[in-house]
């Protein structure tokens, strides 16, 4: 089974990051293929809880767009930078395909071979040129031509090749000690050319070789191969010993394994090889896509936690296969193609929900599994103080602190005072760690809440909170800016407000005391669903 992404919203809180966690863990007790993840970087307070229950972040995906690591490639088919264009030519015959990468001996992509290459190669040799030997062992030599070794001198061959038809001195005139001769059964002539010094002796029609032949060639250091071919032969095969460095193209199309789909597809079928080769960071050759590839359909699956609407989602989500959502807010806009399991619990908390799940299952978590689940339901209750703080958030809390082995109160400050802290951070860093988009009535809105003791910060700096919202607003392209500063202490909120005039006018002041307001979604949204409509 394929790896399944269990991940949360975009600007992660606790709760999303820990319930992910969570049901990833149940899930991999069954079946391990599942992968938690994250779409966002994660808040103080989270790191305070992963590092507390000593548990690794998620994985980070910037977007579920498929990419080429995504796809099923087989191992490429390759060869190195030496190899006769004969053996490139049969490879592809073999394995039926029309591309062959060339490497190095290190594995790096050096270039392509394609049939249309080849012909091109070879079609340009119609002119009659001088037959040549790239530079070869007399071992591939002899394999290309079929032929036997008789004596190999162990020099590498890259001479002129000359069929000895002429005369015996007209021949020898024409020769150099790099070149090679195409001889018949005619001994004389074998062991003059030998005498004279060339590089080696091939020797045609199956004639024999006799014993004073050998001798002479391993006194002259010449090397001599037998082969059954007639001298055309020969001559035709050797004229496809070319290495495939001298046959290759270098202006090839290349891929990373992080490149998106959509990107390889327009690289692909723009290129005159319908091919692209797939290389590391070091350049080693990985692999080959095609148009065929191509044209399978890839989503990477998904489970969405603690959120349900496209706006929140992490990017590339329409692109992706969805196989259940399990949330606890109001119910988005997200729509699937097949019918998917669909958990919405209004509770306190998404890790709520995922602890009963552990119970259902008649699976105890570990004592980490139990802190991180514990961490995201005090988190998202305010330890247990928000409206939207139920009976069954309370048993959760009880049930998980006692296999962590924790008091929730006393580990629930901890947390809450762990996240509040706004030391360091830009404006526009604390305006955005906590933000969430959602579409009220045709109106795209954006509403961050900020945790804090006191409301010392946002009374001091409130000129420059909603300067900053109005840009944050104009950058985002939204109708709506609302910013919560939630009093954990005096059980209420301050709401900066950067929006239209005909909405701002509907609130009395900006920014605005709200009583009793300290949930986001019960106490916030609803009350704006009604302002807005």
């Amino acid at each position: 089974m394929d790896k399944i992404y269990v991940i949360g919203h975009k600007n992660p809180d606790t709760d999303s990051i820990c319930s992910v966690i969570g049901y990833s863990d149940l899930l991999n007790r069954f079946e391990p293929v599942y992968i938690p993840a994250r779409c966002g970087e994660i808040n103080l307070e989270t790191k305070f809880a992963l590092s507390r229950f000593e548990i690794d972040e998620p994985v980070y995906i910037e977007s579920l767009d498929p990419k080429i690591s995504d796809m099923k490639l087989s191992p490429p088919i390759s060869v190195h930078e030496d190899v006769p264009t004969i053996d490139v030519a049969v490879l592809m015959e073999k394995h039926d395909i029309k591309n062959v990468p060339v490497i190095d001996e290190e594995g790096k992509l050096r270039g392509l071979i394609s049939e249309r290459g080849l012909a091109k190669a070879y079609v340009r040799k119609i002119k009659i040129e001088q037959l040549e030997m790239a530079p070869i062992s007399i071992g591939t030599l002899a394999r290309i031509i079929e032929g036997k070794v008789i004596f190999d001198s162990g020099r590498i061959l890259k001479g002129k090749v000359y069929t000895a038809i002429d005369a015996l001195h007209v021949a020898l005139s024409k020769l150099g000690h790099e070149d090679v001769a195409i001889v018949g059964d005619n001994e004389p002539d074998q062991i003059a050319f030998i005498h004279f010094g060339i590089a080696a002796l091939i020797i045609a029609n199956g004639a024999p070789v006799g014993e004073r032949v050998i001798n002479e060639a391993k006194a002259n250091n010449t090397s001599i191969v037998q082969t059954n071919l007639d001298a055309f032969g020969v001559g035709k095969m050797i004229n496809l010993s070319l290495p495939a460095q001298m046959v290759m193209a270098k202006d090839i199309p290349v891929l990373k394994t992080n490149d998106s789909i959509e990107y390889a597809k327009k690289i692909v079928y723009e290129s005159k090889f319908r091919t692209a080769c797939i290389v590391d960071d070091k350049g080693i050759l990985m692999g080959v896509v095609t148009r065929t590839n191509l044209l399978e359909e890839i989503k990477k699956s998904v489970i969405l936690l603690d959120h349900n609407e496209y706006t929140q989602a992490v990017d590339g989500i329409e692109k992706a296969e969805i196989v259940e959502i399990i949330d606890h807010h109001r119910i988005g806009n997200i729509n699937t193609v097949k019918p998917v399991k669909f958990l919405n619990d209004p509770i306190g908390s998404t890790s709520t929900i995922i602890t009963y799940k552990f119970i259902d299952a008649g699976v105890t978590p570990s004592p980490q599994i139990a802190g991180i689940l514990l961490s995201g339901i005090l988190s998202d209750t305010l330890v247990m103080k928000l409206s939207t703080t139920t009976q069954k958030d309370i048993s959760a809390v009880d049930y998980l602190s006692g296999i962590a082995g924790i008091d929730p109160y006393s580990y629930g400050n901890e947390l809450i005072n762990a996240g509040m802290s706004l030391e360091g951070l830009s404006i526009e860093e604390i305006l955005t760690k906590d933000m969430k988009r959602y579409n009220l009535f045709g109106k795209n809105i954006v509403i961050s809440q900020i945790m804090v003791a006191s409301f010392d910060f946002s009374s001091s700096r409130s000129n420059e909170i909603i300067s900053k919202m109005s840009k944050l607003r104009d950058s985002m392209n939204v109708d709506c800016f609302f910013c919560l500063f939630t009093n954990v202490f005096e059980n209420s909120s301050d709401l900066f407000i950067s929006s239209d005039e005909e909405c701002l006018l509907k609130f009395r002041s900006n920014p605005v005391r709200m009583e009793g307001v300290m949930s986001r979604k019960k106490d916030f949204l609803p009350h704006l669903a009604k302002i807005i409509k």
